[in-house]
């Protein structure tokens, strides 16, 4: 008896993490379990319960005879819903990426498990008890019995047995599509030369889940965004029943989300796809999963922990001994490190298949353009570029790729050359069209009579062209073509085959019918001038990505790229993803970069910062390993909203940067959750925010 309650008969105490952000709070805690909660009291479902005077939810974990706490224990306050919401695996899984990113558990559950819709709870709940009561008999089969078997069988997809055409042109491809239907769990990177059509990658990854389906298990697949889901889920619909499909993507919708879940749950869905809240969905028999174009900043998580979808399906496919897949037109320096170290193996196109498949590509600025055009250098568009888009409007759609959205998103004074900074934050000023006056992109106050403050000069200039500008630009250069642009809010899926001038911005490149006749890539120079470690890598990723949307060579298909760094462009001009990484890899071992080691960062107020360096460095110096570091330095505050006040444009933020060898990674990061846990039970400073591999610290 507890608090005048009865407890359950058997395993009377049970298990419950709180869902709460506080590091300290970051255990199990035991509650006992009335006689009125036994049957609902199971582990994975949701609770409340109380705690230091509150009524907190969270999840109930386990179940056991006694207690350790050598305390009496609370009861259970109410369990919300009696569905087991949270998997067994799914819960290890998140205790993984919480100590991989020095996290906290309850981070990571807001990520796997989706907010509850009580109605659906209800029909779940209704449609288990219908279930239980039917006679099993050996004529007995569930509605979901096309998709979902009790025992492991054979799932009998529409062409499982006709050839994998998008895999035909690859090396070692029909080999893992082979391990794939036969059970077995292979690991995989390969770099997929279309990125439309029935030779594309959406294709490529449905035949890879198509042959995991036969062998009876399931399957997993996350991609960047909406668009990739939407072609994903329409090659998979080629191969697959609706039914075996389940979408988890925020976009949809609570109810729809959760309605997938559950279905996944219950296991009436076996393929999960989405985006990265995908990567915990809880897939019964599950035997592959699978991320498409890793390098993508979407798949990181934009709130702690900053888990990335790569090293979540790593630790997954790690700790379920499933199949791996990692997917790309281009391939990161992170999965080039782990097929360098054997854990994946290179799938690569033949190369007759590539020589088929991809476009033809011709550099303005190589010496042998230069000598027909001496101007090209100079010019935004150089005559090949023109007349490439010139001749490519005679067969279908022109892809043109900008680096910057907007009309003017850069101005310089015309005087001096300095950045133009608005007079009343230091914002950058912009002109967001034709006959706009310039504005400040932080607080979007106009300047009509700006001045510059080095000069005193009063006139502005360009310093670089955005979508708008380009496409008004193209019109009056096209005359009577239809021009479409693609950018911020209006980026656009598909465009048809008819005849056009595509602007779009890096990453929203949309879907040609048939693919592009011709792409003209610009602006190159200013995405590998950009202050980041990982520039030239994403800047050959984007490259790569609207460069797999052009035509074959064989059907007059041409890639024209205006920038001039050789390394870059010549992993585009020889089509060679693969060795493109693996210098960048080799030069960031040479200088003991990501990903050649991990990086943490600790960001926080100075006393913070310094208080927390102090404590980890005596840690890990009584454990005999020093980091090298670098810091405290101040944070760059960079794409700032509203500055109302002088006082808020300083702050008082400093980051401190450590680099650790992989052989010691998982002892410091348990060491950095252990101190912030610590410091945060005793209230003995403010705050740091500790981030492991964050791609833009860098």
């Amino acid at each position: 008896m507890v608090a005048g309650k009865e407890l359950a008969a058997a395993n009377p105490v049970a298990q419950v993490r709180i869902e709460s952000g506080l590091p300290h709070l970051d255990r199990p805690f035991d509650y006992s379990v009335p006689t009125g909660l036994d049957d609902l009291a199971q582990p994975g479902v949701r609770v409340k319960v109380k705690f230091n005077g509150q009524e907190l939810p969270g999840y109930l974990v386990g179940r056991s005879d006694t207690s350790t706490s050598g305390q009496p224990l609370v009861a259970l306050h109410k369990v919300i819903s009696g569905v087991p919401v949270l998997a067994p695996q799914i819960l290890q899984l998140a205790e993984s990426v919480a100590a991989r990113y020095a996290g906290t558990l309850s981070d990571v559950l807001r990520v796997a498990v989706p907010p509850r819709v009580a109605r659906l709870d209800k029909e779940y709940l209704a449609a288990q008890a219908a279930a239980s009561t039917q006679t099993a008999g050996p004529s007995t089969t569930r509605p979901e019995a096309a998709v979902s078997r009790e025992t492991p069988g054979v799932f009998q997809a529409a062409d499982a047995h006709q050839p994998a055409h998008p895999w035909a042109g690859y090396v070692h491809g029909a080999a893992f599509l082979r391990h794939l239907a036969a059970g077995e769990s292979p690991r995989a990177a390969v770099s997929i030369l279309q990125g439309y059509g029935t030779s594309g990658w959406a294709a490529a990854l449905a035949a890879a889940v198509a042959a995991v389906r036969t062998s009876g298990r399931g399957a997993v697949v996350v991609v960047p965004d909406y668009r990739d889901l939407d072609q994903l889920e329409k090659a998979l619909l080629e191969v697959l029943p609706a039914a075996d499909i389940a979408r988890l993507n925020a976009d949809d919708g609570p109810s729809v989300r959760y309605g997938n879940f559950l279905r996944l749950r219950s296991g009436q869905a076996r393929v999960a796809i989405g985006t990265r809240g995908a990567s915990y969905a809880p897939v019964k028999n599950l035997g592959f999963v699978a991320c498409w174009d890793d390098g993508d900043d979407l798949h990181t998580e934009q709130r702690a922990p900053y888990a990335h979808t790569r090293e979540v399906l790593l630790l997954r496919a790690e700790q379920e001994q499933v199949a791996c897949l990692f997917a790309a037109h281009s391939r990161s320096t992170e999965v080039q490190r782990l097929v360098d170290a054997g854990w994946l193996q290179s799938v690569a196109a033949d190369r007759q298949s590539m020589r088929r498949s991809v476009p033809r590509v011709l550099n303005t600025a190589d010496s042998f353009e230069l000598e027909r055009d001496p101007l090209a250098r100079m010019a935004r568009l150089p005559g090949a570029a023109w007349r490439a888009a010139q001749d490519g409007l005679r067969h279908g759609p022109v892809l043109i790729q900008v680096a910057r959205a907007g009309y003017a998103p850069s101005l310089l004074c015309e005087n001096c050359r300095e950045p133009a900074r608005c007079l009343r934050c230091q914002g950058p000023l912009a002109i967001a069209g034709g006959a706009a006056v310039a504005e400040c992109r932080w607080c979007s106050t106009p300047e009509p009579h700006w001045q510059c403050a080095h000069c005193s000069g009063r006139h502005l200039r360009r310093g670089a062209t955005g979508v708008i500008r380009t496409a008004e630009e193209l019109g009056r250069a096209f005359p009577g073509a239809t021009v479409v642009t693609s950018t911020g809010d209006a980026v656009k899926a598909s465009v048809g085959s008819s005849s056009a001038l595509v602007v779009a911005t890096v990453g929203a490149e949309p879907i040609a019918a048939g693919g592009y006749a011709a792409a003209l890539l610009l602006d190159g120079d200013s995405l590998l001038r950009r202050e980041n470690l990982r520039a030239a890598e994403d800047t050959v990723r984007r490259w790569f990505n609207a460069a797999s949307l052009v035509r074959p060579q064989s059907e007059g298909g041409l890639v024209v790229i205006t920038a001039e760094d050789a390394a870059s462009v010549g992993a585009l001009l020889r089509w060679d993803p693969a060795g493109f990484a693996g210098r960048e890899l080799a030069l960031r071992r040479e200088l003991q970069l990501p990903p050649a080691v991990r990086l943490a960062s600790l960001t926080g107020t100075s006393a913070a910062v310094e208080q927390y360096t102090v404590a980890i460095t005596g840690r890990l110096e009584s454990a005999g390993v020093h980091l090298r570091t670098a810091g405290p330095a101040p944070v760059v505050l960079r794409n700032r909203a509203v500055r109302h006040s002088a006082a808020e444009e300083s702050s008082d933020d400093v980051r401190t940067l450590f680099f650790i060898p992989f052989v010691h990674a998982k002892e410091v990061t348990a060491i950095m959750r252990a101190i912030r846990s610590a410091q945060a039970a005793k209230r003995t400073s403010e705050p740091v925010q500790i981030r492991l591999d964050g791609s833009d610290v860098l």
